[in-house]
């Protein structure tokens, strides 16, 4: 058959709801390649990329956000579809190649050591003990004479705690009056303190079919935590019409022992048909393992990471009220006043780049002008100052038509080659902590068609070692980065303290995890 499918092979891609067509621009992808991000700048506080709020703002903004959630529909939402191997990996190298010499332990897997010497004080710790205790296994007993391989094999083995195939959603992070919870529960707890409307609170978790019956259990069991308050929890797995193909370094597609082709889930930027799918006037969204502890069974003050939701809230609300009010005059008839005060408020509040020749365009240009740059979906994304995390970092980029916006880069997006450009990577003072409320609905009340916002030129290809042979990869373009390129975009300056990820087993160490 045409381009080398058999019909089999259309088949499968009819299975999946791939058109031929969406395969063939994948390849071409592959052949292309994905043009490197242009980046202008760094954006800083200095040139006005990043708001930094004045301690009088931050206050207002808390409270401007309390005022008005409770007219609108707030949802949270939290990628939660990856497993914890990336978590374990230390350990799972070091069991699976230890002998119980304990120089090698020493010098060689410095980060195990540190596991083991701590492991009481891991939330999991008493499960892992059960664990071995049904197969009548003591665990001092195994930790006495070192033989510290069993122990991990109990907590990342599929036959017993399954910690490395697991989602993070469904780990034991943190105990709440000694009781050991899983991660989720955080965000059900964040939920309450910040999204919280009229007794309600709306979650939206992503997951992978394989792992979805294990959080409905989940999820049953932690509703009932809080007595006055209704969750309303929905799941979504990725669709399977964003996946992309496999290739060799030719660029041929590859197939697996049984012939077929392989396809691979298209990355984080694949949820953006989630996103478009939640019906909520405004969503936060937050990774799953950017989560400390919070005990729900006691009316706490609430901690910062929460106020600084808020106060991110509070600027989306008020930019949208705004933004919402100049459409409404739009509409009605601006005159040329009118016109300067939105094209400053574009240019000084919403970071908007106005064409050279703003000042001789007409009104009725000048109104479509606007009308088209401030009718889009927002986005307030939280920024920290730069600690040499590895991730994406707010830039101002210059795109194939010459505008300027901000935009959050991934490394993997910049030609490093280019010594302006890598000089550029260099001088960013914050970076994307994940940390976004955003606006999905226009001045009228009408969803936004997000997928329309999207810049399809922002995708990765990766490569991997499958066995002996090269595989190539490709992701669609990240949920934060191109799949809202065209987003009004306002990066503001958080503290550090709200960014505390579990990258790895011992970022749980952290004060910050510890209750």
């Amino acid at each position: 058959m045409a381009n080398g499918l058999s019909q089999a092979d259309i088949e499968q891609m009819s299975a999946l709801g791939i058109s031929l067509d969406a395969l063939e621009l994948q390849i071409e992808n592959f052949r292309k390649k994905f043009p490197p991000i242009h980046l202008y700048a760094a954006a800083t506080v200095e040139n006005g990329g990043i708001l930094r709020l004045p301690d009088t703002d931050k206050q207002r903004m808390a409270d401007f956000y309390d005022d008005k959630r409770r007219k609108v529909s707030v949802l949270k939402f939290v990628p939660a579809s990856g497993a914890a191997s990336r978590m374990f990996k230390d350990l799972a190298e070091f069991s699976s190649v230890y002998t119980g010499v304990s120089y090698n332990f020493e010098k060689e897997y410095p980060s195990v050591k540190v596991f083991i010497d701590n492991l009481p004080k891991f939330a999991f710790y008493n499960e892992l003990v059960q664990a071995m205790c049904k197969n009548g296994l003591d665990i001092n007993d195994y930790l006495n004479r070192h033989d510290y391989a069993t122990v991990i094999n109990y907590l990342l083995g599929k036959n017993f705690m399954a910690y490395g195939s697991k989602p993070k959603a469904l780990l034991k992070f943190h105990s709440y009056n000694g009781e050991p919870y899983p991660a989720i529960l955080d965000h059900f707890t964040e939920g309450v303190r910040y999204a919280e409307n009229n007794g309600k609170v709306a979650l939206h978790f992503t997951v992978s079919p394989e792992h979805r019956a294990d959080f409905e259990a989940t999820i049953k069991l932690l509703k009932p935590i809080y007595k006055n308050i209704s969750f309303d929890v929905t799941l979504s797995e990725q669709k399977h019409y964003t996946d992309t193909i496999a290739v060799d370094e030719y660029n041929n597609p590859l197939r697996d022992d049984d012939g077929r082709l392989i396809f691979r889930p298209g990355g984080h930027g694949a949820l953006i048909e989630n996103l478009n799918e939640c019906h909520a006037d405004i969503v936060f969204i937050k990774n799953i393992d950017n989560v400390t502890p919070d005990n729900p069974f006691n009316k706490t003050p609430d901690t910062e990471p929460v106020v600084w939701k808020k106060i991110l809230g509070g600027v989306l609300l008020s930019l949208q009220e705004r933004t919402f009010g100049y459409l409404h005059c739009l509409d009605a008839g601006a005159d040329a006043a009118k016109l300067d005060e939105i094209a400053d408020f574009a240019k000084k509040q919403l970071n908007i780049s106005l064409p050279d020749d703003f000042a001789n365009l007409d009104n009725s240009k000048k109104t479509e002008l606007f009308h088209s740059q401030l009718n889009r979906p927002m986005r307030v994304c939280g920024m920290v100052l730069n600690q040499g995390e590895p991730g994406g970092g707010p830039f101002w980029v210059v795109n194939s038509n010459g505008n300027m916006s901000l935009q959050i880069v991934e490394t993997n997006q910049i030609n490093r080659k280019d010594p302006s450009q890598e000089a550029i990577l260099q001088s960013a003072t914050h970076f994307n902590p994940v940390d976004l409320v955003c606006g999905l609905r226009n001045y009228k009340g009408q969803p936004f068609n997000l997928l329309e916002y999207r810049d399809p030129q922002t995708g990765f290809i990766t490569n991997k070692s499958q066995g002996a042979r090269t595989l190539k990869s490709q992701e669609l373009p990240g949920l934060w980065n191109g799949s809202m390129a065209h987003w009004t975009t306002v990066f503001v300056e958080v503290p550090l303290s709200t960014f505390n990820p579990v990258k790895t087993v011992n970022d749980l160490l952290r004060k910050e995890h510890l209750s």
